[in-house]
């Protein structure tokens, strides 16, 4: 469930078929992510999961989707 919700912001900020989003996809390599998207996708995330702010030192360790669905799912029950 959490990688489906994820998947569908990620779709819409990035114009993107979900089938191109994996838990393997990186944001910068796969998907040409720069710092601007990244706390565009952040905030998204953060109102989405009612999510605390995510730290500057969380977001550089997320550089893939299964990263992301991973800090997500601490914070959020399926």
């Amino acid at each position: 469930m959490v990688f489906e919700r994820i998947q569908k912001l990620i779709c819409e900020q990035f114009v993107v078929d979900p089938e191109t989003v994996t838990m393997d996809t990186a944001f910068v390599d796969d998907l040409g992510a720069d710092s601007l998207d990244v706390v565009e996708l952040t905030m998204a995330l953060e109102e989405e999961f009612s999510l605390p702010e995510v730290s500057d030192e969380e977001l550089k360790k997320i550089v893939t989707v299964g990263d992301l669905v991973e800090y997500v799912s601490r914070y959020v029950q399926d």
